[in-house]
């Protein structure tokens, strides 16, 4: 079996599953540490993948298991960041808020933020009386690589999207 490192502490770990009325398997453990120790953004198969270095035994069907019972007790936030929204993937939900960008040219997702949308949270919530809870919200366009290729092909073809 390939073995993998991991900087996360599985004490660490089993102690924040059990803070969340978890109890600490070794699949649930390892799941989370792939979550932890994640660069990028990841799907179920690549979370499953990933696992499987850290515990063989790890099937598909056991890790969405574990990520539907993660969101539930508020570990891990699903998001959905393509443009047809078939495709989830994951992240840690400790982390500061932020929101995605997805370029319809290259597939790049990047992490932005902005304060604009905790003001846009605030008017709505004063003039509506609205209570959020979290907001998830990708944009889509393109990075700043692809726009100058998308945007010297279109004045080439005379074509503008």
């Amino acid at each position: 079996m390939a073995t993998r490192r991991y900087s996360v502490d599985t004490q660490d770990i089993a102690t924040k599953l059990r803070d969340a009325g978890l109890r600490a398997t070794p699949q649930r453990i390892a799941v989370l540490q792939v979550l932890e120790q994640a660069q990028a953004h990841l799907d179920a198969d690549a979370i499953c993948q990933q696992a499987k270095l850290l515990d063989d035994s790890i099937s598909l069907a056991t890790v969405y298991r574990t990520l539907n019972r993660f969101k539930e007790v508020g570990l891990v936030q699903q998001r959905y960041l393509t443009r047809d929204h078939t495709r989830e993937y994951y992240e840690r939900a400790d982390k500061e808020e932020h929101y995605h960008f997805h370029c319809r040219e290259c597939g790049r997702v990047m992490e932005v933020q902005t304060n604009r949308i905790a003001q846009a949270r605030r008017e709505l919530s004063d003039t509506l009386g609205l209570v959020f809870s979290s907001a998830c919200i990708c944009f889509e366009g393109y990075c700043p690589d692809c726009a100058s290729r998308v945007q010297d092909v279109a004045e080439s073809t005379g074509v503008s999207e």
